[in-house]
């Protein structure tokens, strides 16, 4: 009797083996559910991400206002009349402009003395550019 429930142990062992471990089993099943999980996250990026750039180029095709603002950001340019103000943060030194050397003819630039008045917060605005 001993004998005939170890057989039937190993022959069940067997038999079970392939559905658990063999191509195709339980955990083959369980391992490609986690890559597809995984690639359909991926792809609802990647597909969020070609919708937003389709609304860009359909923006740019029928609209100013993109490359306006594309131009302004990226290129930094200016509409005609414009005058560029940049803000430093307290505690920020402006960079030095170096003077390129005046032209042959030109007139030496007229520039006005410091008024006594003008504290340290009052400091005029950059030159466009």
């Amino acid at each position: 009797m001993r004998l005939l429930f170890v057989g039937l142990l190993l022959l069940t062992s067997l038999i079970q083996y392939p559905l658990w471990m063999g191509w195709g089993g339980w955990f083959d099943v369980w391992d490609l559910q986690m890559k597809v999980s995984d690639q359909r996250t991926v792809n609802d990026g990647l597909a969020s991400r070609n919708k937003a750039l389709a609304a860009e180029i359909e923006d740019l095709r029928t609209g100013t206002e993109a490359a306006e603002e594309r131009a302004r950001s990226e290129l930094s340019m200016l509409k005609q009349g414009e005058v560029f103000v940049q803000v430093l943060p307290l505690g920020v030194k402006p960079p030095e402009v170096k003077a390129s050397p005046p032209r042959a003819g030109a007139k030496p630039a007229q520039v006005p003395p410091p008024a006594a008045s003008q504290g340290p917060a009052a400091r005029p605005a950059p030159a466009p550019r």
